[in-house]
């Protein structure tokens, strides 16, 4: 194995942001670490292991004068993660010759499985598959003989709460994650896999009907107005509603209950599926026109063709207590989405206020 001053990196700045590291990465050096300390009595103070692209990486351990239990600290770099500070503890001993793989534990902060459609069994710790992977290797760079591995987290609890875990069925902790081995600030490659895990975790539970709220408060606004559902048919798809409307549509649900403010509809009703503000600009065009055929007041129409926020646009429209506009814009949205997954799904859209207190219209 070469040294890991050779082949290690580190947590880099890209773009002014500090990378870090996943859960997934500590862990697997973390459980390194600790059978390094079952097979020669000592744990170290620093290890190295792979990521799944092949590089090395090497991550400081903390020892306790237990010689089969390391603590690795979780460093996310600049991502606004509720982990960042995890101390991920992995606990290693040995188990009967003739088991095949590490067994894997969920100790206290680490989550464990209660619903199917997360692609691990019922009842499993909530470590992911390439984690899973990942620390297998780092095993196995330390010995060919079987262990069990158990994980925890102090306070995990209490981080799992601030994330979508309890609405997953993941009771119990936090989830060991990560696909590249890496935490990107701000990724939005983690956020669509979030949306789509979300989708398929609703769908295994037999749901036939599905809610997108489009952000925070959109998605209190559903929780609020829709009471008797279960919360894990409500999921927060921000930018990605093409998204998750292909993904219900693929996993076989039939209604979606798109939850939105005035700005992602308006995006919407002009087919655009990715409605982050920076790839998108407000049509004027169409609010124009859905004002013009609705006979709006003429403060509405000025607004329409002078705003540059479809805020203004709504506003415009409450001031005059006119809403047939933002009726026009909704089924304008539900028919792009419809189209979008090629008819498989009958969508209603409903708009909020900016509180996310009332519907103010829907199609």
């Amino acid at each position: 194995m070469r040294s890991a001053e050779q082949s290690s990196i580190s947590p880099r700045r890209g773009r002014g942001l500090r990378t870090g590291w996943t859960t997934g990465t500590c862990a697997s050096a973390a459980a390194k670490a600790a059978a390094l300390g079952l097979v020669t009595g000592t744990v170290p103070t620093l290890v190295d292991v792979a990521l799944p692209d092949g590089r090395r990486v090497e991550l400081a351990v903390e020892v306790d004068g237990t010689t089969t239990r390391a603590v690795v600290v979780k460093d996310a770099g600049d991502d606004p993660d509720c982990t960042h500070g995890a101390h991920v503890t992995a606990s290693v001993d040995w188990v009967a010759a003739g088991a095949t793989g590490p067994e894997l534990r969920a100790g206290p902060g680490v989550g464990t499985i209660t619903k199917p459609g997360l692609g691990l069994a019922v009842g499993d710790p909530a470590i992911n598959p390439v984690p899973r992977r990942m620390i297998g290797a780092a095993l196995a760079e330390v010995t060919d003989r079987p262990v069990r591995v158990t994980f925890s987290v102090p306070d995990g609890e209490a981080m799992a709460a601030k994330t979508t875990n309890d609405r997953l069925g993941i009771l119990g902790g936090i989830s060991i994650l990560g696909t590249t081995g890496v935490v990107r600030p701000f990724s939005t490659a983690a956020y669509r896999a979030s949306v789509v895990q979300q989708v398929d975790v609703a769908a295994a539970q037999g749901e036939t009907a599905i809610v997108l709220a489009t952000g925070s408060r959109s998605e209190q606004a559903a929780l609020g107005l829709l009471p008797q559902l279960d919360p894990v048919c409500v999921v927060e798809v921000g930018d990605f509603t093409g998204i998750a409307l292909r993904r219900a549509a693929a996993a076989g649900m039939r209604r979606a209950v798109l939850v939105a403010m005035a700005g992602k509809i308006t995006k919407l009703a002009a087919g655009v599926m990715m409605t982050h503000f920076h790839r998108s600009k407000v049509d004027n065009d169409l609010m124009a026109r859905v004002a013009r055929e609705a006979s709006a007041p003429p403060p509405v129409v000025a607004a329409a063709t002078a705003t540059a926020t479809a805020r203004h646009f709504f506003e415009a429209c409450r001031a005059q207590d006119f809403a047939t506009p933002l009726a026009a814009l909704c089924r304008e949205a539900r028919a792009s989405c419809e189209a979008h997954v090629e008819g498989r799904l009958a969508v209603e859209v409903w708009m909020v206020d900016f509180d996310g207190a009332e519907v103010v219209a829907r199609a």
